[in-house]
């Protein structure tokens, strides 16, 4: 029995052209739903990678001024640390007030220093060979005066001591009192010479006297001649002993 099929042909091509477009439209629809789904993984990785960079960026920023900031330390550590070998070098390493101190100590009573000068030496490199005695040239350590330059660095003080003793025994006693102390060191005594003494000869009050009674003679001005006494002139020099040898 032959199966007669009484549906014309445009209505079986319309019905295929309909299931094709249902096809098209559920694919497209896949379509786009992925196209959303992916749009939206894109912007939530986007704005991920946006707020990364921002970070990035409040970082590098905070970087820059840490480094900027580091810098600046750093060159005013390295001014201060000029500053400091600085004072180093100029930096005598004496206490005054010591020495002076000292000094007032060991000077007798019969002793007045007129004059205290500490002057400072570098020390001589004894591994320089010395010139010998038949050199003609020799070579001369200069002073130095107020336009050359002053020694710093590691220096020792020589110290010049100039005044008048009583008699050449007082200066002798300073000398060993001055070999005694630890504060000196290398004591040479310069020079010690006799010499006189102008000493003013005032009229005194008598023991009784009030405190606001004038002196005899006073209104006419008149005193005894200034008198002449017998005393040793001597100049010391020595060093301070605030270094060793080596």
């Amino acid at each position: 029995m032959k199966e007669i099929n009484f549906l014309p042909e445009w209505y079986k091509s319309g019905k295929r052209r309909q299931a094709g477009y249902r096809t098209q439209y559920v694919v497209l629809g896949g379509i786009f739903a992925i196209m959303v789904v992916w749009n939206f993984v894109t912007a939530r990785s986007i704005s991920k990678v946006e707020a990364g960079l921002a970070q990035a960026a409040a970082g590098q920023a905070h970087a820059e001024n840490a480094s900027q900031e580091f810098a600046a330390l750093k060159t005013e550590i390295a001014g201060l640390q000029k500053k400091t070998e600085l004072v180093k070098q100029i930096d005598s390493n004496i206490n005054v007030a010591d020495i002076l101190a000292e000094m007032s100590f060991l000077i007798g009573k019969k002793i007045v220093l007129g004059k205290v000068e500490f002057v400072a030496e570098k020390f001589v490199d004894k591994q320089v060979p010395q010139q010998s005695s038949n050199s003609v040239a020799r070579v001369a350590i200069p002073k130095f005066v107020e336009k050359q330059a002053l020694p710093l660095g590691n220096v020792r003080f020589k110290v010049l001591l100039n005044g008048i003793a009583a008699d050449a025994g007082d200066v002798a006693a300073f000398i060993c009192k001055l070999e005694e102390s630890p504060y000196f060191c290398q004591v040479v005594l310069l020079f010690s010479r006799n010499a006189e003494v102008k000493v003013a000869n005032y009229p005194l009050l008598s023991p009784n006297a009030n405190p606001g009674e004038k002196p005899p003679n006073a209104e006419r001005d008149i005193r005894e001649p200034d008198k002449s006494i017998q005393a040793t002139e001597f100049e010391i020099s020595c060093f301070l002993a605030n270094y060793r040898e080596q």
